[in-house]
């Protein structure tokens, strides 16, 4: 009898088959790259949008990339886990010879390459198509923390509903929030923007702070309300990403 891989091995080998998945479904690219694509080029060339900035992209882009984030966290985790979780996958992969933290590594590892690429073809775009640039105080330590407690945040969301709600359920919800958050998290349009009764529910969406701190680290497009400090978006995103976190492990259903 052959002995199991090591347990990184198969928490790589496990990460590229769900990257190979999400490859192959047309629907998880059109969330997580054509759609943040999209909406970048259709509101950076079309003003209809009252962005706070001389040049629309310097605001557009950050908020985009936090739309991607979202995508693949809050949507393609979220959604693949829940039918993973409906069809009995998760259960059978709970039976290998694989610990129980290595499912959730590769998950998590297969989200972060993926936001590598959405972050290199958005910023690709952005660049050679509509001429953007960094500002000059930009901060690559900050741009990766807010990379990082997004992702936690948005993963977390996308488990807590993959775990406790039916598959179909968790389609309809995490599309649902994807679209609340295009519309309400600063995404596109600035909060002050908003009817005023939305704005503070607005302004304690993760949404916001993670559009608000990836603004903040590539000194780009950043608008009135946006906080000087990265203090409050990072406790906003952290304390976000710790509740949705923990209460996916409390409620997570296995099958």
């Amino acid at each position: 009898m052959s002995r199991p891989a090591p347990a990184l091995r198969s928490v790589a080998a496990l990460a590229a088959h769900d990257l190979r998945v999400t490859a192959r479904r047309g629907e998880n690219v059109l969330v997580t790259l054509v759609i943040p694509i999209a909406v970048l080029l259709f509101f950076a060339s079309t003003p209809v949008v009252p962005v706070p900035t001389g040049d629309a992209v310097d605001y557009l882009l950050p908020g985009v990339i936090s739309l991607a984030i979202i995508a693949s966290g809050l949507v393609n985790l979220g959604i693949a886990t829940a039918y993973d979780r409906s069809y009995g996958v998760l259960k059978r992969l709970g039976a290998a010879p694989l610990p129980s933290w290595g499912l959730v590594a590769a998950k998590i590892g297969a989200i972060l390459v993926l936001e590598v690429v959405q972050v290199l073809a958005l910023v690709a775009v952005a660049s050679l198509g509509l001429g953007w640039a960094p500002g000059a105080g930009w901060s690559p330590a900050l741009f990766i923390v807010a990379m990082a407690l997004g992702t936690v945040a948005f993963a977390g969301l996308g488990l807590l509903l993959a775990g406790t709600l039916r598959a179909e359920a968790t389609l309809a919800l995490a599309n649902g929030l994807f679209l609340g958050f295009l519309m309400l998290g600063g995404i596109v349009l600035p909060i002050d923007h908003l009817p005023e009764a939305l704005r503070p529910i607005a302004a304690l969406l993760p949404a916001t702070a993670l559009a608000d701190l990836l603004r903040i680290s590539l000194a780009s497009g950043l608008a009135a309300g946006t906080p000087a400090s990265p203090v409050q978006p990072v406790l906003l995103l952290a304390a976000w990403g710790v509740a949705a976190v923990g209460l996916a492990i409390r409620t997570f259903r296995w099958d």
